[in-house]
């Protein structure tokens, strides 16, 4: 069975996470989407809300693939999640040249602690390359739509929460 690790904090989950997601289930039959636990990054949603959030975006994925979709928080290092879901592979979005130079070398530190999980890059599609979670937090807390950015369900969860906190 090919296991794939697709990692991120998902804060939220947005189009290009799911653009990724589709195209890996492609690679693998089991692509376990580790919900990182990251406590230099202050999220706006709590872990179990992200991890809520993810499972119900790719419920419909994993039925119209036939894939299986396993959602898995993680705190340890990449490489040791992989081990412990047993991922052969980590899958890494990339939108930009900025994104390459960060993942270029997390690429080399993983090989050094782990040389048979190999990292596959999928360049983000065109339409969804300037999506990033930190950007459609800052549209939607300045009035923004981004309901270009992100699914019906986690534009209400993001309004419902800048709302609240504004």
């Amino acid at each position: 069975m090919r296991i794939g690790l697709y990692p991120g904090t998902f804060d939220p989950i947005t189009l290009g996470h799911i653009d990724i997601i589709q195209r890996a289930m492609a690679m693998v039959d089991r692509l376990v989407i580790g919900v990182a636990i990251n406590r230099d990054k202050a999220p706006l949603f709590a872990l179990e809300e992200r991890v809520f959030m993810v499972e119900e975006e790719c419920r419909e994925i994993a039925a119209r693939v036939g894939g299986e979709i396993v959602v898995h928080p993680f705190e340890n290092l990449l490489i040791d999640c992989a081990r412990d879901v047993g991922a052969g592979i980590i899958i890494r979005g990339l939108r930009a040249v900025a994104d390459f130079e960060y993942e270029f070398q997390m690429v080399g530190m993983n090989r050094a602690l782990d040389s048979s999980i190999e990292t596959v890059f999928l360049m983000a599609d065109a339409r969804r390359q300037a999506i990033a979670s930190k950007l459609v937090k800052e549209i939607c807390r300045l009035g923004g739509d981004v309901s270009k950015f992100v699914t019906p369900a986690v534009d209400a969860a993001l309004v419902r929460r800048l709302r609240r906190k504004a």
